[in-house]
């Protein structure tokens, strides 16, 4: 870990009082270290990172780490605090604070190192060391590895499993997979956390990590031999059939790191009871198996989690995906018709008549390769909705369906639709018991094979001409929207786009405009403004009221304000988040009424938009430039001027009651508050 932390990065007395402080403080040492380009956009990332699930863990430790481009290096940094910080541990404040940061496109090596050092801060000694050190050199050669972890001398006491492999008995067995989202921090302490509390308790526990440093396979033989299965994991548990006809304990990568003890107990009551979990012998397993926080112990994941919550997971997959395909067709075509017009969209194709001087021939060609992404959009989207439900397998039936509904004229719907059949196909046949020759031949050949003729069979026969009547329908409504009808659904959109900052609503809201598209009407292209002047609206108006009313934030907030100047003109709606993780109860429903005023106007004035992405840098293809802007403007005042009432009616309680001298400086009082 040489070129991870160095004593420059190490704060042995961090004077932050709130978790946003503290990694701001720390990520300026790692831009003062040549580490982090873009302070505020790292911070972002971070803040964007901790908004899906608190970094604290239970014996004071905080953990915050994102990958992010603006980190040209692997970083870590080290502060330790004599107040302690909430991240969001049951236990209480945390008073080492590590703040992890990888690039973008960070090597397994270095991840891996990472890991290491997640797996050092489950040892009780090397925390207490931490504690201990008064030179930064010393902590950061310690947390290096270069300085051994103090000793408490004597022998090790004999554990369970020595003694019974010493005579002759065979110890309790237990295979584990730990995973989570960012794969830096969580996959591996778990892992630790498990085999830890499995030497305690005489377990043989083996682990292996799909995280972000690596994916090594457990050796077939260890699974065979294994008494039960934990999968403490908040992603998909990569083949899970490996794991099939074994006591199954499914939670999420929390609990795996807060109470091992009790998994691998719920383990051992589930083998005693002879509990078998329902795992397809397919290659892909059954659903999503995702975890969720922390989950109960012997929780079932995402598997066995409500139905809502499994499709919202199945559909998110599938968006997640399409939306690298809309926005660089998107901004193609954009582009196209910024220097081309409209008309472009009907030139010859580029392969037989282009001339190298003349900007309609390369705006030909932009559009041409824009439309050509844009036609991967609704397979895509059915593709990875498919595989999200049932794995690899899936994606053949799943873009085979996609394809389908675009030859029968369904569409958006259509790919929807296509995906959700084809997962719900091959998880059918992944059930069906076969014999052992077939199961390597299965999710290659057999699976896509059958999946893909059944889902054809719906697509073009049975489903794919009623969807299209819907889809066409839809689409006159969605042109023939007018007056009230229009503005409601405008605040609606609005409301979508504001209440989660790039969470579950915000993108089936996104999903939506984008859809339409796909094939683009008066109608469509009304709604796609409006979705994107209001996911503007939060970042604008926080930065807006950090800048008219500097008191009410703190030294953090107004710069983070700064840069939600941009974020919000670029149409990067997360550029809230920070503010929201800080004071929800002020910030979302202030921004929700903005968003609703903005899309609420768009509607209203009829803006039109071609482009799916591009904020005010695309104005110029907006249909009603002026009056879009003037919705974008009126609901960031809206919100503004909300979250400015709020918050100052928030700050003004303890002043009647004569607690202002107490409270010290505007900013103390602000963070104490939040």
């Amino acid at each position: 870990m040489s070129e991870l932390i160095t004593a420059e990065l190490v704060d042995l007395d961090l004077s932050a009082t709130t978790k946003d402080a503290a990694a701001r403080s720390l990520a300026e040492r790692m831009v003062a270290a040549h580490r982090v380009t873009d302070l505020d956009g790292f911070l972002a990332d971070v803040a964007a990172r901790e908004a899906q699930m608190p970094t604290g863990l239970d014996g004071g430790i905080g953990i915050p780490h994102c990958r992010s481009e603006h980190v040209n290096a692997p970083t870590l940094a080290f502060g330790r605090s004599a107040a302690g910080i909430d991240f969001g541990a049951a236990d209480g404040p945390a008073d080492l604070i590590f703040l992890i940061a990888a690039p973008a496109g960070a090597d397994d090596d270095h991840l891996t190192i990472l890991s290491g050092l997640a797996r050092r801060l489950m040892d009780p000694e090397f925390t207490a060391a931490l504690r201990a050190g008064t030179d930064p050199a010393a902590v950061a050669a310690l947390i290096r590895g270069e300085e051994p972890t103090p000793e408490a001398g004597g022998t090790e006491p004999e554990t369970e499993t020595e003694t019974a492999e010493a005579d002759g008995s065979v110890p309790f067995r237990i295979v584990a997979v730990t995973s989570c989202p960012t794969g830096i921090a969580h996959t591996y302490m778990a892992a630790e956390s498990l085999a830890a509390a499995g030497r305690a308790e005489g377990v043989e526990v083996t682990v292996e990590t799909q995280g972000s440093g690596g994916f090594k396979k457990l050796d077939p033989a260890v699974i065979a031999a294994a008494d039960a299965v934990i999968w403490a994991h908040d992603v998909e548990v990569r083949e899970k059939a490996r794991f099939r006809n074994k006591p199954l304990v499914d939670v999420g990568v929390k609990a795996g790191i807060n109470r091992p003890a009790e998994l691998i107990a719920e383990a051992r009551r589930k083998a005693e009871r002879g509990e078998i979990a329902a795992v397809s012998e397919a290659d892909g397993g059954s659903g999503s198996g995702s975890g969720s926080g922390d989950g109960d112990v012997g929780g079932s994941g995402a598997d066995h989690a409500h139905f809502g919550v499994r499709l919202r997971t199945y559909l998110m997959s599938g968006v997640s995906y399409m939306v690298p395909f809309v926005a660089a067709g998107g901004l193609l075509i954009a582009l196209s018709f910024a220097i081309g017009g409209y008309e472009i969209a009907s030139a010859k194709s580029v392969a037989d008549h282009f001339v190298w001087g003349e900007a309609d021939s390369w705006a030909a060609l932009l559009n041409q390769i824009g439309s050509a992404a844009f036609a991967f959009l609704v397979p895509v989207l059915a593709g990875y909705i498919a595989y999200g439900m049932a794995d690899r397998p899936a994606l053949v039936p799943g873009f085979v369906g996609g394809s389908i509904a675009l030859t029968v004229n369904a569409g958006f719907l259509g790919g929807l639709v296509a995906g959700l059949l084809a997962g719900a196909v091959v998880m059918a046949i992944q059930r069906v018991p076969v014999h052992a020759t077939l199961r390597g031949i299965m999710p290659v050949l057999v699976i896509p094979l059958i999946a893909s003729a059944v889902v054809g069979f719906l697509m073009f026969i049975v489903v794919g001409k009623p969807i299209a009547s819907l889809q066409n329908a839809l689409t006159d409504w969605l042109n023939g929207l007018s007056g009230s009808n229009a503005v409601i659904l405008g605040v609606v959109l609005g409301l979508m786009m504001c209440f989660d900052m790039g969470g579950p609503l915000n993108k089936v809201a996104y999903a939506f405009a984008v859809g339409g598209l796909a094939d683009p009407t008066y109608g469509s292209l009304k709604v796609m403004a409006a979705v994107m002047a209001a996911g503007m609206v939060p970042p604008l108006a926080m930065a807006l009221a950090t800048t008219v009313r500097k008191k009410l934030f703190t030294k953090t907030e107004r710069e983070n304000g700064r840069a939600a100047w941009a974020l919000g003109a670029s149409f990067i709606t997360e550029g809230a988040i920070p503010f929201a993780a800080a004071d929800p109860l002020r910030v979302i429903p202030s921004v929700m009424a903005g968003g609703a005023v903005t899309g609420a106007l768009s509607m209203a004035f009829g803006a039109t938009l071609r482009a799916p992405h591009g904020g005010v840098f695309v104005v110029p293809l907006i249909g009603e430039p002026f009056l879009y802007l003037l919705a974008i403007a009126a609901g960031t005042l809206v919100a503004t001027a909300l979250v400015v009432l709020l918050k100052g009616a928030r700050r003004a309680a303890p002043d009647a009651a004569g607690e202002a001298g107490a409270a010290g400086s505007d900013d103390s009082r602000v963070t104490v508050a939040a």
